[in-house]
């Protein structure tokens, strides 16, 4: 039925190589949030911004976490800075931590298996948007598998998952930016 509730919270999107320009061009989003009567909410894991927790915040509270990574989250509240974990729950699954304190950042970061990330931005998307996306193909969804957090959360990402989907997304994950140019 075309006009079902899709569940997808807990799932990746791949952006579909349609998506060329913009923030989500070769994007895979965590969508930690769906519901078809509220809308969603997702980062974007695969896009580092070459800079440093240490490059835009110097307070002291945020010393022990200078070294890490900031990941471009996506184009909603970029002037925001937040921190999340991740993990790999045998029963459940990928899990994660969102929107948490420099204090519980630190934390996680010394647990074993868990991931820390820091984000500028989120994704979102109002009631109904991302159903009609997904209608139109702007998006795969995907489930997260037991690699994903040992594989590298840059732009590689995109196109490894993708990959994985089928034959033909093999094909199209290979594909150069512009298949024009050959």
């Amino acid at each position: 039925m075309p006009d079902s509730p899709i569940q997808l919270q807990g799932q990746l999107l791949l952006a579909d190589p349609s998506l060329r320009d913009g923030i989500f061009n070769r994007s895979v989003i965590l969508l930690a949030e769906h519901n078809s009567d509220e809308g969603a909410f997702g980062l974007i894991l695969n896009h580092p911004t070459g800079k440093t927790v240490g490059d835009l915040l110097e307070d002291d509270a945020f010393a022990p976490l200078r070294q890490l990574a900031v990941h471009e989250g996506g184009p909603v509240a970029r002037d925001q800075l937040t921190f999340s974990s991740f993990w790999w729950s045998k029963k459940l699954g990928l899990r994660w931590k969102l929107r948490i304190s420099a204090a519980d950042a630190v934390e996680h970061a010394h647990r074993p298996g868990r991931i820390v990330r820091a984000f500028v931005g989120y994704s979102g998307w109002t009631a109904g948007q991302l159903e009609n996306e997904l209608r139109r193909s702007s998006w795969i969804a995907a489930r997260p598998q037991p690699d994903l957090l040992g594989l590298d959360h840059d732009r590689r990402l995109w196109s490894e998952l993708l990959r994985q989907v089928s034959p033909l997304h093999r094909i199209l994950a290979e594909a150069p930016d512009d298949p024009s140019l050959n």
